[in-house]
């Protein structure tokens, strides 16, 4: 009887040792049925990729800064503005404002177009400021459009990539929103050739004035709201739409 127990516990203690190896082992034979995956981000992009939505933004925390302060401006004063212009002019009268400042901002599509050794639409830029300026009343009426004349539009930022100047860093502007170093800089040169445009043909005491509705018109003519379109990353998404969309301009 004692011997039956002893024998009875050893062939246990056997069995037991042998189910544990082989427990053991099967996690092993199932790694070697599964080899490493070939499609890994390490396989298919080269070290140094970069995801196609990066842009090249060192100076983040202090435009994120100024984001933010145009956000509050816009929502404080630029739309109550907007609001108020609305309801006083009818939308005629806002249509012909539109159409009196695209008449010297086709100007300024003139002075690059010369930059740009591009005579097609500096052409074209003329045709529509000698159509608008004379038979459109000084521009309240895009008559250019109606017959047709294609409307470029070119300014110094474009000029400058046009000949090979990169963006540079990202550059959010206060009041002006999105832009890069290059645009930036460009902005200078167009708003000179603007300001002299106006100055040849407006009166000193009306400058102020129209430079008031040209902020007032351009604002109400861009359709985009902060912090409405329900995504949780709009600054990202702002930036790179809009450095998107200066390359397009420069290919175009």
């Amino acid at each position: 009887m004692g011997r039956s127990f002893i024998l009875t516990f050893l062939t246990t203690l056997v069995l037991l040792a042998g189910f544990s190896s082989s427990t053991q082992a099967q996690p092993q034979a199932q790694q070697d049925q599964y080899p490493e995956a070939v499609f890994t981000p390490g396989r298919l992009f080269p070290p140094d990729y970069v995801t196609p939505t990066d842009v090249y933004d060192p100076w983040q925390p202090m435009n994120t800064r100024i984001y933010n302060f145009n956000y509050h401006f816009d929502q404080k004063v630029f739309l109550p503005v907007i609001r108020g212009y609305e309801a006083v002019l009818p939308q005629f009268a806002r249509t012909g404002v539109h159409n009196f400042f695209n008449n010297f901002r086709d100007a300024v599509t003139m002075f690059n177009s010369v930059l740009q050794v591009s005579p097609t639409k500096f052409f074209q830029s003329t045709g529509r400021v000698l159509t608008n300026s004379t038979i459109g009343v000084f521009g309240l009426f895009d008559v250019a459009t109606i017959m047709e004349i294609p409307r470029p539009e070119e300014d110094f930022g474009q000029t400058l990539g046009y000949w090979g100047v990169p963006q540079g860093p990202y550059l959010v502007i206060p009041f002006l929103g999105p832009s890069n170093l290059r645009d930036g800089v460009g902005l200078v040169p167009d708003l000179y050739v603007q300001s002299f445009v106006q100055g040849e043909a407006l009166e000193r005491t009306l400058r102020k004035v129209v430079f008031l509705f040209n902020a007032v018109d351009t604002r109400n003519e861009t359709a985009f709201r902060y912090y409405e379109n329900g995504s949780a990353f709009e600054y990202e998404m702002v930036r790179y739409m809009w450095s998107t969309k200066r390359d397009l301009d420069i290919l175009k």
